[in-house]
């Protein structure tokens, strides 16, 4: 893990305009992205794109760890930017994560700056410019939350707007274990949706509609249709992070998996996933990853809604304010309310709205330094840490998600 040394809290600055991608570094960027993809086998199919020159607006799927391989291939042979989170820049360095074309952003943080670089990279650079809406990798290989303000950006931006659709990169690499690579083919399409003229005809709410339904997916429902057997044995380990509630007997956080097994530790019930993303349990009833998911979505707003939620949590915090890496801030303490999270670290009191973030950076095993959620302004990101084993990113995800909604309804 990058630290930075001098603890510098200088804020890295958003303002600084975004640069084309060096040349020099092209071959690297590319045949970097055809070696990691190669035995994926990765096809890329291309519909409208015959007459496409830059610059134009992409917004891609964002399922996994492959899509950073994926998107440069797709758009060969023409340079594009990126917008991408802090992280990045403090694991290459800043002058290299520029020079790859990255335009730095801090997750679920609105900031104009990153809007105006957006804009200077399309019209003044006249680059290709990429946008992962969801600004996460997926948790259970569906559709995370889609800002409702895509189609406001694109049509401020007033460039065509192709969309980047992948299958195969969560399956490949699910978030709950990117350390292991499974044999999964890769298929991408990219696809002109709005040209220049038609993008000014259209309303805004259409073209928010019209963005969402491209960025919809299944990944398991995927794997199904197309018989995509995944014979990795210990394809289960990891699931028990997004699946942290027994179906069965409804206890959370004693969810355990090994192997191709997931299982609940207070009553004993168990579930084999099958080669083709499937939760077989007893009398061979089969569940949906995404459908188990989504109930315990539904669990923690029955909580909230019933006044039983609870976070409040003993945590140890570390800043990432710039590009020069991580700033230990010691030990803390982290709560969660209807109206925010307030993080009281070294004598301060720090108060995150729910209103202006529509969702919560979540990690199952960051760096393996373990389980963390991060919460950002717009100077620095907090990367928050818990021994609690109640401690479960997920469940404060799904706590977040409904909150924004309530607060944004009033």
């Amino acid at each position: 893990m990058l630290n930075n040394k001098k603890k510098d809290m200088t804020p890295f600055d958003m303002n600084k305009k975004p640069v084309k991608q060096y040349p020099f570094l092209l071959p690297l960027i590319w045949g970097g992205a055809w070696l990691m993809t190669r035995s994926l086998g990765l096809t890329v199919e291309k519909a409208g794109m015959e007459k496409m020159k830059p610059p134009y607006l992409v917004l891609s799927t964002h399922q996994g760890f492959s899509d950073y391989y994926i998107a440069p291939l797709a758009l060969f042979p023409h340079r594009a930017n990126y917008v991408s989170d802090m992280e990045g820049f403090a694991a290459f360095g800043e002058w290299l994560y520029r020079g790859i074309g990255c335009i730095g952003k801090r997750r679920y943080v609105s900031d104009i700056a990153v809007v105006k670089n957006i804009y200077t990279a399309l019209h003044k650079n006249r680059q290709i410019v990429a946008v992962f809406p969801e600004s996460r990798h997926s948790n259970a290989g569906t559709t995370a939350y889609i800002p409702q303000n895509m189609g406001k950006l694109a049509k401020l931006m007033k460039v065509p707007v192709v969309m980047l659709s992948v299958h195969g990169s969560y399956l490949a690499g699910p978030f709950w274990d990117e350390a292991h690579t499974r044999k999964v083919p890769l298929r991408a399409k990219l696809e002109c949706i709005y040209t220049k003229e038609e993008l000014a005809q259209a309303q805004e709410d259409d073209v928010q509609q019209k963005i969402e339904e491209h960025l919809r997916y299944d990944e398991y429902k995927w794997q199904w249709e197309e018989k995509i057997a995944i014979t990795y044995p210990r394809r289960a380990e990891g699931l028990h992070m997004a699946l942290y509630q027994c179906r069965s007997c409804g206890e959370a956080f004693y969810m355990k998996s090994k192997g191709s097994s997931l299982f609940c530790e207070a009553c004993g019930s168990g579930w084999e996933m099958d080669e083709y993303g499937r939760l077989v349990g007893e009398k061979k009833k089969i569940t949906a990853i995404p459908d188990w998911y989504e109930w315990q979505r539904g669990e923690v707003e029955k909580e909230i809604r019933n006044g039983t939620y609870r976070c409040e949590f003993a945590v140890r915090v570390e800043a990432l304010p710039n590009a020069k890496g991580f700033i230990p801030m010691g030990e803390g303490r982290l709560v969660q309310e209807e109206s925010g999270f307030t993080l009281s670290v070294q004598n301060r009191e720090l108060f995150f709205d729910h209103r202006s973030r529509e969702s919560v950076q979540t990690e199952y095993n960051y760096r393996d330094r373990g389980p963390c959620i991060v919460l950002s302004d717009k100077d620095c990101c907090y990367y928050i840490y818990s021994d609690d084993p109640e401690f479960c990113p997920t469940k404060i995800q799904f706590a977040g998600e409904y909150y924004y909604r309530m607060r944004k309804q009033g």
